[in-house]
């Protein structure tokens, strides 16, 4: 009687599983022609159920949501026509409305303000054989010879004329190493910037294009090593040899204490080789702050030194278990960083520090971050840092023996020093609420005093943002 019943309850159970597995076929087939979060969400909730009820136990459910997934993936490459080998796709982006203010106290600055938008859309296929391809179309304006490298912005202007789309990423990227201490990739094509950088060092809408070789070492639940290489093409020059490259290496010690404390220290250096081909006719000149040489009829060409230039970098992150207002731990990060370049005898130190309370980004969350950054005018190349940091230039080029400006005006990138506040609030996931406030001067101001003129040069720029992502 005793194996009777063990065969019946081993029938019984047979038939659960079947019964399971009819149902989760049912969702996988009618998920298909919905999304995957659905079928995640709802095949896991019924598993979950069936463990909790003694059902099923831990190992069946797995195997059973092994086999699902299995199910799933075919049924859904069978609706959207994808090949065996895609193992998932991937579809996300960002929309973002921007009110923009500049104010100066020079009277030779009119005082603007404008509207802008901002709008990418990713697709990511991920590959058999540890393959990924993706690809980014996003926004942005014409600065003349090429679209604006450091900026995915349009303007809203030209009684309403048709915006170009561009392609902002178009990469593919292996990963043969992937271990439970080693991970190791490898990308080639535009990709998003393999280092981890602030904006003192690269634009983070800057996408670069070449190679770059990316490697994990995880030593215990508490230190992570990482190491990156990259190989960046600059521009290529049909009469000339001089093709103008970056080449950099960073290494990055990340450590998590406890659930309280985590930090995070890297140093990196970074060369451009062939620098005296980056001139503003080949590559588009959007920023300023590097001392140039300049023609007779008074525009900026090459740079006058090179660029090898050594960045160290510091964050501490304490979180507290709670916050007003804001859902989940409250992050409070102490971060810094200082750039030398070495290739430059003058001008050729920067920093950046900072402290940032809570972190947007999720539904109820919000953040407060104040840092002071100082770039001297060579410190490093002025069309890599952030577009949004600058002053205003009251002289023409050639007025005095400092050429760091193609004109009088407004201009973002290196000799620039100041405060920048940024407050943020999520009321939901999918949205975030920002306004960014930047103080400005510049760092060498003594030689840029016009005749009969005022020297002010101090600006102040504020940004109001509203971003949705899905």
């Amino acid at each position: 009687m005793k194996w009777f019943h063990c065969s019946i309850d081993s029938a019984r159970k047979r038939s659960w599983q079947a019964a399971v597995r009819g149902a989760l076929a049912v969702c996988t087939v009618c998920t298909a022609a919905t999304t995957a979060k659905l079928h995640a969400q709802s095949g896991d909730a019924l598993l979950d159920k069936l463990v909790e009820k003694g059902v099923l136990n831990v190992d069946e459910a797995n195997d059973l949501r092994d086999q699902v997934d299995k199910d799933f993936t075919k049924a859904y490459a069978t609706k959207s026509g994808l090949p065996e080998w895609v193992t998932a796709f991937k579809i996300n982006g960002d929309f973002r409305t921007r009110y923009e203010g500049f104010y100066a106290d020079n009277p030779a600055f009119v005082d603007r303000n404008r509207f802008r938008y901002r709008a990418r859309l990713s697709f990511t296929a991920s590959l058999a054989d540890d393959f990924e391809v993706g690809v980014r179309l996003a926004t942005g304006d014409d600065s003349g010879n090429a679209v604006d490298p450091i900026s995915t912005n349009q303007t809203l202007q030209n009684n309403g004329s048709k915006k170009p789309i561009n392609l902002d990423m178009a990469y593919a990227k292996w990963t043969p190493i992937h271990t439970a201490s080693w991970n190791g990739a490898f990308t080639f094509g535009k990709f998003e910037n393999p280092f981890v950088f602030s904006d003192a060092v690269f634009d983070t809408d800057y996408t670069p294009e070449g190679a770059a070789q990316q490697f994990a070492y995880t030593i215990d639940q508490v230190h992570t090593l990482k190491f990156t290489t990259a190989e960046f093409v600059l521009d290529e020059l049909s009469a000339s040899s001089r093709d103008p490259y970056l080449v950099g290496a960073q290494a990055r010690w990340d450590a998590k204490w406890n659930t309280t404390w985590n930090t995070s220290a890297g140093i990196s250096y970074l060369s451009i080789l062939g620098d005296d081909s980056l001139s503003s006719a080949n590559v588009p000149d959007v920023n300023r702050g590097n001392n140039r040489v300049i023609n007779a009829a008074g525009a900026s060409t090459t740079t006058t030194t090179g660029f090898d230039t050594l960045v160290a970098d510091l964050s501490v992150t304490y979180s507290l278990s709670e916050m007003k207002f804001h859902t989940g731990p409250f992050p409070i990060r102490v971060f810094g960083d200082f750039l030398h370049n070495g290739a430059a005898d003058h001008q050729n130190s920067g920093f950046q520090a900072g402290v940032q309370f809570g972190k947007a980004g999720k539904r109820k969350t919000w953040e407060f971050t104040y840092r002071y950054k100082l770039l001297e005018g060579d410190v490093w190349y002025e069309e890599f840092t952030d577009s949004d940091f600058g002053a205003y230039y009251p002289i023409k080029p050639g007025a005095s023996s400092l050429a760091r400006t193609a004109g009088t005006g407004y201009g973002s990138g290196t000799n620039v020093k100041g405060h920048v506040l940024r407050l943020a609030y999520s009321p939901y996931d999918s949205l975030t609420l920002n306004a960014t406030l930047f103080i400005t001067e510049l760092v060498q101001q003594e030689l840029l005093v016009p005749v009969g003129g005022s020297g002010k040069n101090d600006m102040t720029r504020l940004q109001v943002d509203a971003v949705w992502k899905f």
